[in-house]
């Protein structure tokens, strides 16, 4: 069978619901627009979300909680707290040294906790809005042998200098790396001063003062400038929630109960999950999560790994599932990949104690398409990479149904 072929075979298969996820698309993306955490377009998202479940008879429930704004205001405060200490330092000697130490250490583990997706001071005095979810379930139509939690996320994210172009992205990366080195050193050397009193100890703190300086300089750029309108990432992804709750209604699962979910504010602390599982966690029956993620302009890949400082690796079991559905389907293409500093959803359920995994839009040399950049829009979507990201996960949550529970 040619290529073309292959490429028809999946186009006729699922070409009424692509159709549909495109549909979804171009409302989010288009008609709604920038969709930042918090944000009136982010209510927007969900509200239509919402709409679209009940036009379809499925009962959607809303779910609001507290939110951080975004993922830069904790890093603009630990720039801050460490600027402070550099200052207190040399003002009164002993008691002015303990304070520094005390505060600097007490900052970087909080930053280190925060790159760890960990719960930490930063994040009880971020700026917080009001964030929502909403989701819907489709029972099977034999016995609930498991629970499935399908996440994608509506928000969109700011559109700072560090993410536009793959040279910047690389520069920051390392950058981060050198600024968490020297407020390492600050603290190591600002507590030997507590009992040496040495006179080079603040001159050479200086170093991690300029990169909290430049930590500063780059956050406050990121907040400052507009949200991307998030056609890839991720209305693809919420798009897509809602063709499949419509596919599912006609072709439901045999034994797996369906929680499709519209999440909130992952662009910014990742509120949304977080607060889905820690109420519905103890409802779940023998649980796993596919999150959905940047699904319009490559792929169809799923995530071998992904993290910030830490890797955090996907549920073997269900690799092991994608890595069949890619050898018994070649037409589509499907390989696996990788997300260097930064993470999906999926980190939340693993965290959350369920087993998971992400289906990514990822190229094959693991770059994601216009991630927050401006240039995120609807005439990026190609529709040759919807029809084989639908279809992979099509046969992928057909996999899953049918495995020994």
């Amino acid at each position: 069978m040619t290529s073309d072929q292959n490429h028809t075979l999946v186009e006729n298969n699922f070409t009424q619901h692509v159709n549909n996820w495109l549909k979804h698309i171009r409302v989010l993306a288009d008609e709604i627009g920038p969709r930042g955490s918090t944000r009136e377009g982010e209510r927007k998202g969900h509200e239509y979300c919402r709409e679209t479940l009940g036009e379809m008879g499925l009962e959607a429930r809303w779910e609001t909680f507290r939110s951080a704004k975004s993922v830069f205001h904790p890093f603009l405060i630990v720039s801050l707290v460490m600027l402070l200490a550099f200052i207190l330092y040399p003002l009164a000697g002993q008691t002015s040294a303990a304070v520094s130490a005390i505060i600097a250490l007490a900052t970087f583990v909080s930053a280190l906790l925060e790159l760890s997706l960990r719960d930490n001071p930063l994040r009880r005095v971020v700026p917080k809005g009001d964030s929502q979810n909403v989701f819907t379930v489709i029972p099977p139509t034999g016995e609930n042998k498991q629970d499935l939690v399908l996440i994608g996320h509506v928000d969109s994210q700011y559109t700072p200098l560090i993410f536009s172009s793959l040279r910047w992205l690389a520069v920051y990366q390392v950058f981060a790396t050198s600024a968490l080195i020297s407020f390492a050193g600050m603290v190591l050397i600002y507590l030997i001063g507590i009992f040496t009193h040495w006179r080079w100890i603040w001159p050479v703190s200086g170093i991690g003062a300029v990169f909290a300086v430049l930590l500063l300089a780059l956050c406050v750029q990121a907040v400052s400038t507009p949200f991307t309108r998030g056609a890839n990432d991720n209305a693809t992804a919420a798009g897509m929630i809602l063709a499949l709750a419509e596919h599912f209604l006609q072709s439901p699962l045999k034994n797996t109960r369906l929680w499709l979910i519209c999440t909130g504010s992952e662009e910014a602390l990742h509120d949304g999950a977080i607060d889905f599982f820690r109420r519905h966690k103890k409802e779940l029956t023998n649980p796993k999560t596919v999150v959905l993620e940047s699904l319009g302009c490559a792929g169809p890949s799923w995530l071998v790994g992904e993290g910030i400082v830490l890797p955090i690796l996907p549920d073997p079991s269900l690799v092991d599932i994608a890595e069949k559905v890619a050898m018994a389907n070649p037409e589509l293409d499907a390989y696996p990949s990788r997300v260097s500093g930064g993470v999906t959803e999926m980190s939340d359920a693993i965290r959350a104690g369920v087993p998971a995994i992400t289906l990514m839009g990822l190229t094959r040399e693991n770059i994601l398409p216009y991630w927050h950049q401006t240039a995120d829009t609807l005439d990026k979507i190609d529709p040759k990479y919807l029809e084989r990201n639908y279809a992979f996960a099509w046969h992928y949550f057909q996999a899953l149904d049918q495995q020994d529970n």
